[in-house]
């Protein structure tokens, strides 16, 4: 009897466990497997989103590499990546300043990290009007020291700029918020006996501090990597068209552009896949570097 009893509740376990786990199999299966194979599989069709696909295949793949729109919006989204290491530089900075009893600490942490939570179609705007040539904020700050600032955003050389000042700007209290908890966890013990062998404030931010850091800078450079390479909004809402001659369309602003504008879907998921596998490429060389410089403390 008690055999019995523990068979069927071993056989119910077991059914309430294989239902556990297919819950996020279907999920992963229905959500990405499917999408995934869909797609690879419009790349090589020439499909307006809605009629019948007509298979051409690798046709798209081909069109692309000699599409100059295409290649200027990879180039244009891989410049704009500039923006990462000097967005990191100064969270880092900002956090060892966070770091210390200051007044109002509270009030700047908070400061800095409004943008993070507001919205970006709002700040694009906001940071639209700042720019203008004619009245915008940013003109009228540095007229201020008399210097005659351009139309930014209708500008082929300062328009890629303008739109990475203010995606660092934005990113700056995320970063900030982690960097200064990953200060924080840094044991005191180490900077004690740093400051008793007699280094002094730069040498101990350099070899505690950033090499303490790095998980957090590494988590930091693929997620923004990973985020930097999918701009669109910024783009979209601040230069509409593009930019002058197409210097800022970002890839995935081209992609979106070519789908739902000149209904060329096969053609546009073929861009998006050969986006997908250079942040693919990029994300898998950034991990094999930090396995290199990784280290273990005893």
């Amino acid at each position: 009897m008690m055999a019995g009893s523990a068979s069927r509740l071993h056989r119910s376990e077991n059914r309430w466990a294989l239902a556990f786990v297919a819950a996020p199999v279907i999920g992963y299966l229905l959500f990405t497997l499917y999408p995934v194979g869909f797609a690879v599989y419009a790349s090589l069709t020439n499909w307006n989103g809605l009629g019948i696909m007509r298979f051409v295949g690798l046709d798209n793949y081909v069109r692309l590499f000699s599409d100059a729109n295409f290649l200027e919006s990879i180039y244009n989204t891989f410049f704009y990546m500039i923006g990462i290491p000097i967005g990191l530089a100064v969270s880092l900075a900002l956090a060892v300043a966070m770091n210390r009893k200051i007044v109002g600490l509270t009030a700047f942490r908070t400061i800095y990290y409004v943008p993070v939570i507001s919205s970006l179609a709002a700040i694009a705007i906001l940071w639209q009007w700042a720019y203008n040539g004619d009245f915008g904020l940013v003109n009228q700050a540095l007229a201020l020291v008399g210097i005659d600032g351009p139309n930014w955003l209708a500008s082929t050389f300062w328009a890629k700029p303008a739109i990475i000042l203010m995606a660092i700007w934005k990113g700056l209290g995320f970063s900030m918020i982690l960097y200064l908890a990953a200060i924080q966890s840094v044991p005191r013990s180490l900077y004690e006996a740093a400051q008793l062998d007699g280094a002094n404030g730069w040498q101990r931010f350099r070899t505690i501090t950033l090499p303490m850091v790095r998980p957090v800078t590494f988590f930091l450079v693929v997620t923004n990597v990973i985020g930097g390479a999918q701009l669109f909004t910024e783009v979209n809402i601040m230069t509409p068209t593009g930019g002058p001659e197409y210097s800022t369309a970002s890839a995935v602003w081209h992609i979106w552009r070519q789908a739902f504008k000149y209904q060329q879907m096969g053609y546009a998921t073929a861009m998006a896949i050969v986006l997908g596998l250079l942040i693919l490429v990029v994300t898998l060389i950034q991990f094999r570097l930090n396995r290199r410089n990784s280290f273990d403390i005893e």
